[in-house]
């Protein structure tokens, strides 16, 4: 197979430095050409000697000058900085997939300017189709551009689909580890920290994920996330709590045949399968054990507790800019939340606040979407 070249938006992160682990055990098949991050240049510094990629980008240009100072050494790597750099990177022929690792509504400029150019996307930034589903899935077709699904859940669906016609599939089983919390009540979580909730049972991710694990706020975006996906309404997909966290998600369809996704917890093996996808390449981690898996148990989400699934979904039904301002809201409070201002339970009176209060548009622009996270986000933030 002929080299694929790739662009990490969000290289440092999460999802972005499991991406480069992907990249180390494939010399020859995956060539990075492009990195972006925030401020994080001691990182950065090391994956730019490590991939030598011709583009890196930093958030802002205090960043990227301190970059190009740690770099002065090497040639022919062109520095650039904020949204601009990043949209230019998303569009530099260089590359032939766009893996949007970043967090945020950041991503969505980006993803639309790399779609626009003929890339395909690998997409773990739920925001972008959280808030612009309605201009990312129709602009993708229209261009004949692939969103793979990185998201552990997204992917195992994704899987589940191959081969079978997505107009007899009855309903999408999203599954759910239940966080640090699961089957706490209210009075138990009024008291929870930051660092409480920051110890997830079974996944390493960022610590904005991780928070929104243990609200289910996270599960609610990926609803929608999946509604756009794979065309199918908020109502007929399914969130049900795995403890075990070994079925990654699964389809039910029209015959009563359930298909799901199995594996161990590593976001490795969905990367992996979006970026060689609809191969298959060998992938060094963990294999799952069935014999020493043990009993696997599922569960009805406690949406009266956990409430920003509850809000989730009426935003989802709602529609236009609504889930924009839940995760604009949301992405406020948890701010918030991480540094000790607020309260667990207040991250959800935080997002019904702003849903209560903002504007509502039907068939927002993208102009009009990061307006309407300027505005929830100031009513979060009151």
């Amino acid at each position: 197979m002929s080299e694929k070249k790739i662009a990490v938006l969000g290289s440092t992160g999460s999802i972005g430095t499991q991406t480069l682990e992907v990249v180390r055990q494939n010399p020859g098949k995956l060539k990075v050409t492009a990195l972006s991050a925030g401020k994080n240049t001691t990182l950065m510094e090391k994956q730019i000697r490590e991939f030598k990629p011709q583009l890196a980008v930093m958030g802002d240009e205090d960043a990227a000058a301190d970059l190009r100072s740690r770099i002065a050494d090497l040639d022919g790597i062109k520095v650039l900085s904020g949204m601009e750099g990043n949209l230019e990177m998303a569009s530099d022929p260089g590359s032939d997939v766009l893996v949007t690792a970043i967090v945020g509504m950041i991503g969505i400029r980006p993803t639309i300017a790399a779609i626009e150019a003929g890339k395909d996307i690998a997409l773990a930034n739920k925001e972008t189709l959280v808030c612009a589903g309605h201009i990312i899935m129709p602009l993708a077709a229209s261009k004949g551009v692939k969103i793979l699904p990185v998201d552990s859940e997204h992917s195992a669906i994704f899987q589940s689909l191959q081969g079978s016609p997505k107009e007899r599939i009855s309903r999408i089983i999203l599954t759910c580890s239940g966080g640090p919390f699961r089957g706490m009540k209210a009075d138990q979580l009024k008291d929870k920290t930051p660092e409480d909730a920051l110890k997830h049972p079974n996944w390493n991710m960022g610590k904005k994920i991780t928070i929104d694990s243990a609200t289910l706020v996270n599960k609610g975006l990926e609803v929608m996330e999946a509604s756009h996906l794979f065309g199918v309404e908020c109502d007929r997909i399914c969130v049900t709590i795995h403890p075990q966290s070994v079925l990654h998600s699964a389809v039910e369809y029209v015959d009563g045949a359930l298909i799901g996704q199995m594996g161990t917890p590593d976001m490795k093996l969905p990367i992996n399968y979006a970026l060689f996808y609809p191969d298959r390449m060998p992938l060094d981690s963990p294999k799952l054990d069935l014999f020493g898996t043990g009993a696997l148990t599922f569960e009805k989400p406690d949406t009266e507790t956990f409430r920003g699934l509850a809000l989730a979904l009426d935003a989802a039904r709602k529609g236009g800019t609504m889930p924009t301002v839940f995760n604009a809201a949301n992405e406020e409070a948890v701010a918030k939340f991480l540094d000790h201002r607020i309260g667990f339970l207040e991250i959800y009176d935080e997002i019904e606040k702003a849903m209560n209060g903002c504007r509502f548009i039907e068939n927002p622009t993208v102009s009009e979407i990061l307006e309407t996270e300027v505005l929830a986000r100031e009513l979060a933030g009151k």
